[in-house]
């Protein structure tokens, strides 16, 4: 029997399968899709995301082939400087089509042993009280003792499990392709410029070779979002947007999306867990789907390891959903805000310049960043200073860094005092003295996913806190 099967093989899934490889958990990616795909429907990532990756010690793969963007001008794509002193030592957006993203993390999973396994889908699921049956396409079936859905919005995982997907159909729909265009590239970047004034769903962006990433208001809502536009469709809609279709042809890839808004009501169902787009949907406005399935996976790979392990406390795996649902929610509502502050109505464009002149006011940019970047979460583990339920960010110890020493996925404690421990622990908690660490309390306890668990100096409650998240002493 394996330990955890995963339904998807996007970001979500394959980042969830490297947390639980850390842990030397067993790990079977199931991938519908024969071939990694070529849509490029994530442009980057935020902050939090890129401190993630240098938490795991992977950073550098993806920085030597990104791009860095100032952090500003992403809420509904009002122009404004990033703001002074983010809460982050990667103050930025790290542009990466989603291809390569998923290329590394792929990469990275199989280092550490997960095994994924493509052209396979999940068509059925049974429970028991100590595993999950997944039955696949070619009338086979796995089973494991935990099985998490992260196949996107149309969750097959999520219809099986039964679990509803309320919210808000789309209202709008949005062409997107990657396409050649006869048409000069200063013409085009001029067009784009007029046209974007008012039409802020409108964009044309070289990605190289002469080829083009464009995004275009569609005419209406199509019948199936799965049915890709055709060339003439783009045409059609560039010319009613743009007032010309720029001679775009030889299009690598043509898709859609909608607006719709939905979260799951529950992200557990027994042994089954939900992650990523499969637990909630939102338009794509700030950038932020991919980025918040990756932090789905990173809350959640630890817990399932530790249960896997035996070593979980009982209510460990509930503080999931506790802690991610929350955090969904508030992104559903910054992206209804954002398309709000898009839309062409008077209403909505008296309101998008009034928040255009309060985002002059520093603190509300900086809000604003912090919540598109996600390093302004704070989850409730109860009472204990500001700091706790914040993710720490990367501070120097000297002439040392604290994510150098969070790349294996355990905890750690930050002891400035050097009088504290982690005995009957140690097999799941780092212990790290270091009195020069730029802190404004004695010592933090770390969860894996870089959250603190508690910040103070006494053994006693310590202790409790360790057994509150990682089990009973050993």
């Amino acid at each position: 029997m394996i330990d955890v099967i995963i339904a998807g093989g996007g970001p979500t899934g394959l980042m969830l399968a490297s947390e639980l490889r850390l842990h030397d958990v067993g790990v079977l990616v199931l991938e519908q899709e024969p071939a990694p795909t070529e849509v490029v429907r994530s442009l980057g990532l935020h902050a939090r995301s890129i401190e993630i990756l240098d938490q795991r010690g992977i950073l550098e793969r993806f920085l030597a082939l990104g791009t860095k963007h100032p952090a500003g001008g992403f809420f509904a794509g009002i122009p404004k400087p990033p703001p002074e002193q983010l809460d982050t030592a990667h103050p930025f957006t790290l542009g990466l089509p989603q291809p390569i993203t998923d290329r590394l993390l792929a990469e990275r999973a199989a280092e550490l042993g997960a095994e994924l396994r493509r052209g396979t889908a999940v068509t059925g699921l049974r429970q028991d009280a100590s595993s999950v049956t997944a039955e696949l396409a070619d009338g086979s079936a796995v089973r494991a003792r935990y099985l998490v859905g992260c196949d996107g919005g149309r969750s097959t995982v999520r219809a099986l499990l039964g679990i509803g997907f309320p919210g808000e159909p789309s209202r709008v729909e949005t062409l997107l392709g990657e396409l050649a265009a006869t048409a000069p590239p200063e013409e085009m970047a001029a067009v784009t410029a007029e046209v974007r004034r008012t039409q802020l769903r409108f964009g044309i962006g070289p990605v190289g070779n002469g080829r083009y990433r464009v995004v275009v208001p569609a005419a209406g809502l199509s019948a199936d979002r799965g049915t890709p536009p055709t060339l003439d469709e783009f045409r059609t809609q560039l010319r009613a947007v743009a007032g010309t279709d720029f001679g775009v042809h030889s299009p690598r890839w043509l898709s859609r999306f909608g607006d719709g808004t939905r979260q799951a009501e529950r992200y557990r169902d027994g042994r089954a867990f939900l992650a990523g787009d499969a637990a909630h949907v939102h338009p794509p406005t700030g950038g932020q789907g991919l980025n918040l399935g990756i932090q789905d996976a990173v809350n959640l790979g630890w817990k399932l390891a530790a249960a896997v392990r035996g070593r979980a406390p009982d209510d460990l795996l509930d503080t999931y959903q506790a802690e991610r649902h929350p955090v969904a929610a508030e992104v559903l509502d910054n992206t209804r805000a954002q398309m709000q502050l898009m839309a062409l109505d008077p209403g909505s464009r008296a309101v998008r310049r009034l928040v255009t002149r309060l985002m002059d006011f520093e603190e509300v940019n900086r809000y604003l960043v912090e919540t598109i970047h996600a390093i302004g979460i704070r989850y409730d583990l109860g009472p204990g200073p500001d700091l706790v339920g914040r993710r720490l960010r990367d501070i120097p110890l000297g002439a040392d860094r604290l994510y150098r020493h969070l790349h294996a996925g355990r905890g750690l404690l930050l002891d400035r005092t050097g009088a504290l421990s982690v005995a009957g622990w140690s097999d799941r908690v780092d212990h790290l003295v270091a009195e020069r660490a730029e802190l404004d309390v004695p010592a933090v306890l770390l969860r894996p996913d870089g959250h603190v668990a508690w910040a103070g100096s006494d053994q006693r409650e310590l202790a409790e806190v360790l057994a509150r998240w990682f089990g009973t002493e050993s």
